[in-house]
């Protein structure tokens, strides 16, 4: 593994995004983090924003435990709250090819939020297939498959409080 943010470094990014968002959407915000990947930094995330923060989940499938998508987005588990009015920000870990973000930004668009944005630990651009907004971005990066912060590889690596690239193999447990 080669170490590619430290913790620091990451934690520097986040509290300026949670500033970005702040200074886009000073009211209520609704974060919808996308599991498992987003979860620590979504956590990060809202404990940088001060004023009132809700959060949700919703978790989708693209990858299984292989390390390239497989372009087919499965929906796992729905959110729990309604989206009708709010200002929300889909909380992503990697925006890579773009399939899984646009098929959940025309899921959330139907559910009539007031404002819909998007921000990402990381961006792939390299590897995108379908054009997504991303209004805040954490790093934008290379093709390279990452792990830690919350991101895996076969549920393995999630509890790295940094980013590390993985060099070669497969993930299977």
């Amino acid at each position: 593994m080669e170490i590619l943010l430290s913790a620091g470094e990451i934690q520097k990014r986040v509290a300026e995004i949670a500033g970005d968002i702040r200074r886009d959407v000073p009211g209520r915000v609704h974060l919808v983090a996308v599991l498992k990947g987003a979860f620590v930094f979504l956590a990060d995330l809202i404990r940088q924003m001060p004023g009132e923060v809700t959060v949700d989940f919703i978790a989708l499938s693209s990858y299984g435990s292989r390390m390239t998508g497989s372009g087919d987005v499965r929906m796992l588990k729905d959110l729990d709250m309604p989206l009708r009015g709010r200002d929300v920000v889909v909380v992503e870990d990697v925006i890579d090819s773009g399939t899984t973000l646009a098929a959940l930004l025309e899921a959330l668009r139907g559910r009539d939020p007031r404002t819909l944005r998007t921000v990402c630990l990381l961006n792939k651009p390299a590897r995108r297939r379908i054009a997504v907004p991303i209004e805040y971005v954490g790093f934008t990066i290379g093709d390279r498959f990452v792990v830690g912060y919350g991101l895996d590889c076969a549920e393995r690596y999630r509890h790295l409080p940094y980013l590390a690239a993985l060099e070669t193999g497969d993930c299977r447990v």
